[in-house]
């Protein structure tokens, strides 16, 4: 059994016990979240998809905790002028645990 989600502009493909990072969600670790944007669900009783959404169907996750991803540098050279500039970035992300998948 597994679903597809929509958050953050992003799709997951997620089963029961999956552990999957996705934006930075406003909610704190241990609150419980529920995916009420499901995209498609695979079941024992066949697959379906919405239209653009499942009617019904909702993913419920386990907040694990957020944080920040590792620091990415951007860099930018321009050669001959003396032109130099770096700068970091560190997105920030949720970590969720699926629990329940209802359909």
């Amino acid at each position: 059994m597994f679903a597809i989600i929509e958050t953050g502009g992003k799709q997951y493909k997620v089963s029961e016990g999956d552990v999957i990072y996705v934006e930075k969600l406003e909610v704190e670790a241990g609150d419980s979240y529920t995916f009420d944007r499901v995209l498609a669900v695979s079941t024992d009783a066949g697959f379906t998809v919405g239209a653009p959404t499942v009617e019904g169907a909702t993913v419920t996750a386990t907040v694990e905790k957020n944080g920040k991803a590792k620091k990415l540098y951007i860099i930018r050279y321009k050669s001959k002028k003396n032109e130099k500039k770096k700068q970091g970035h560190r997105q920030p992300y949720t970590k969720l645990k699926i629990e329940t998948i209802n359909a």
